[in-house]
């Protein structure tokens, strides 16, 4: 069931586009305001036509303007969320979700709204219209409803730009929890790198609409090209970790490839698969594992390979386990500490230096939905 798109436009919004998306694979499309990210989602979605385009997923045809096949928005099988929510007021949360449901008696539709409000951590709230819920429930209506149409792809605009950061973070756990029980393919829509980093398999990068680098997450940030087109200077890479346990101090202990590491109380139960969202310039790297230091998240790994920055800095890529993580530092350091592929390091990470909305939970394994 995946999902293909090319789109070419002249004006007034340049695009030469393509990609595919997985079943069950979540790309992020960013750049800046403009690049046609939005655009693109619309296309699918059949509420705008490019110049070219042909839009398909598992084989069938939404949009081929060759052909002349330009589906209309409800013959298509997509799910959209926006960031305004886009609820009906005078509806109740479960009315807004059987609302999207077509073919359905009644009482099939009050058993899916059920479910869904049950599968987004609403239940209980169905009877409750849209302004007797926080911004971050609304959102959650809104998932849900794009869900009751069965989608065969789902898109995501900005979908969680609208609330605050605390909900935020609880809505981008969700969605990684969520994403167990879908098989579809996932476009999302964000200006934010962390939460592309948090939720997307893969990253697109658009600049005047065409996409200038693509791949997988870990490859495009920590790719200093591709941080530049999208107007960053932070590398970072993800790290992935189990919960150990709580410490007294209100530290959590988290078990990497690496070895174990302290950071800020995370709410997660011990086994629990959680990401780290590590920044470059925040990893200090020695040749022996230090004593005395102030942070005490050691990490043993193997230099990969060394970067050169455009000014005095050096990339310096470390495999850690079966991943990467990377240090920034200068030309200076690297050469002090004669470092070349294949050598053992130790890298160090202060515990405060890693923020509260750069740990999210790993994606489950996915079952049909």
């Amino acid at each position: 069931m995946a999902l293909e798109v090319m789109a070419r436009n002249a004006a007034p919004i340049p695009l030469d586009v393509r990609f595919r998306v997985e079943p069950g694979e979540l790309l992020a499309l960013v750049g800046h305001s403009g690049s046609g990210k939005t655009s693109l989602l619309r296309a699918i979605a059949g509420l705008w036509r490019p110049d070219t385009g042909r839009v398909t997923v598992d084989g069938q045809v939404w949009l081929d303007t060759d052909a002349r096949v330009n589906l209309p928005p409800h013959r298509r099988h997509v799910g959209m969320v926006f960031q305004s929510y886009a609820l009906f007021p005078h509806m109740s949360a479960a009315q807004n979700i059987q609302a999207a449901m077509a073919g359905a008696c009644a009482e099939e539709r009050r058993a899916e709204a059920g479910r869904l409000l049950d599968l987004v951590n609403l239940s209980g709230l169905g009877g409750r219209r849209p302004a007797q819920l926080s911004g971050g429930q609304q959102q959650r209506v809104a998932l849900a409803r794009a869900l009751a149409r069965r989608p065969r792809a789902l898109l995501l605009d900005e979908p969680f730009s609208a609330v605050d950061r605390a909900t935020r973070e609880r809505l981008h756990a969700e969605i990684v929890a969520l994403r167990a029980h879908l098989n579809m393919p996932v476009v999302l829509v964000t200006h934010d790198m962390n939460e592309a980093q948090i939720l997307a398999d893969r990253i697109a990068v658009l600049s005047k609409g065409v996409i200038v680098r693509e791949g997988s997450t870990p490859e495009l940030m920590s790719d200093p090209v591709a941080l530049r087109a999208m107007g960053l200077r932070e590398v970072a890479a993800m790290l992935s970790a189990r919960v150990a346990g709580q410490e007294a101090d209100g530290l959590t202990r988290l078990d990497t490839a690496g070895g174990a590491i302290l950071l800020p109380r995370i709410e997660a139960e011990r086994g629990v698969p959680i990401r780290v969202r590590i920044l470059a310039h925040e990893v200090i790297l020695a040749r022996a594992r230090p004593e005395g230091l102030s942070a005490q998240n050691i990490l043993a790994g193997r230099v990969r390979r060394i970067v050169p920055g455009e000014g005095p800095g050096v990339m310096v890529y470390l495999a850690i386990g079966d991943e990467e993580i990377v240090s920034r530092i200068t030309r200076r350091a690297a050469e002090s500490l004669a470092l070349a592929p294949g050598d053992e390091v130790f890298a160090i990470l202060k515990s405060m230096s890693v923020a509260r909305d750069h740990v999210g939970r790993a994606p489950s394994a996915r079952s049909e939905m």
